[in-house]
């Protein structure tokens, strides 16, 4: 359930009976020929499909993450590491004070990370909240069934492109390439990466089939929503 199709007298509602939220959090950043906001679509949308059957609110997604990497492709926009935190630590505050106890992050960019360990002090220093830091597509189960479809995946590839990160129009290489050298990624500069990805696959075929993806999803979906099901730490 988006918040975004609520008032604030159903969330009070809400409230009375249950304390879980979703918090998405993306970045706006390359993707190859896919959406420059994939990283905020699939997220906020693993999260609304997960809930769905719950009823649990969804907050919209944090759409600017970490990624000074990817600054020399245009469209991209990164926050300093200290920026995101707070905000992130600003919303976590505004949750709790109006009630939410146990919030789900579903992570959508591995530039994020940082977020995990501050979650986990934030929810320390909050009497009653817990919070669970969640990278919805490197959960053991979905990322078995990516290995499980095709074990060259990556930023970019084709584990990223789903019938909704996909741009009209746009078509895609009928090939794939190679995996890039990681060590070499992480020791370049923005300009030289840029020259080194090329079009920012990072290796993989660019698209396989529907079937295959929406398999993918069901699993990703699935292990989303067993999260908010759990004992949350003994919380629930």
């Amino acid at each position: 359930m988006r918040i975004a199709d609520m008032h604030w007298a159903q969330v009070q509602e809400y409230l009375q009976r249950d304390d879980r939220a979703v918090l998405p959090l993306g970045s706006t950043e390359q993707h190859s020929f896919l959406r420059l906001t994939v990283d905020c679509v699939l997220p906020e949308r693993v999260a609304v499909d997960a809930t769905e059957p719950l009823g649990i609110p969804v907050f919209p997604v944090v759409p600017y993450g970490v990624t000074p990497y990817f600054r020399e492709f245009p469209g991209t926009v990164s926050l300093k590491v200290e920026t995101h935190l707070k905000v992130v630590g600003d919303i976590l505050d505004s949750l709790a004070h109006t009630g939410f106890r146990r919030i789900l992050i579903v992570n959508g960019h591995g530039g994020n990370n940082a977020v995990q360990p501050f979650a986990q002090e934030w929810a320390a220093s909050h009497a009653g909240c817990r919070v669970i830091f969640h990278n919805w597509w490197n959960a053991p189960k979905t990322w078995a069934q990516v290995q499980a479809i095709d074990p060259v995946a990556s930023h970019g590839s084709w584990m990223e492109n789903f019938p909704w990160t996909r741009l009209p129009g746009v078509p895609m290489p009928d090939d794939g390439r190679e995996m890039v050298d990681m060590a070499r990624v992480r020791a370049l500069d923005p300009v030289a990466l840029k020259q080194y990805l090329g079009d920012g696959n990072f290796g993989g075929r660019y698209q396989r089939p529907d079937d295959e993806m929406l398999a993918l999803w069901a699993v990703a979906v699935e292990e989303t929503r067993a999260l908010l099901t759990g004992d949350w730490g003994g919380a629930a």
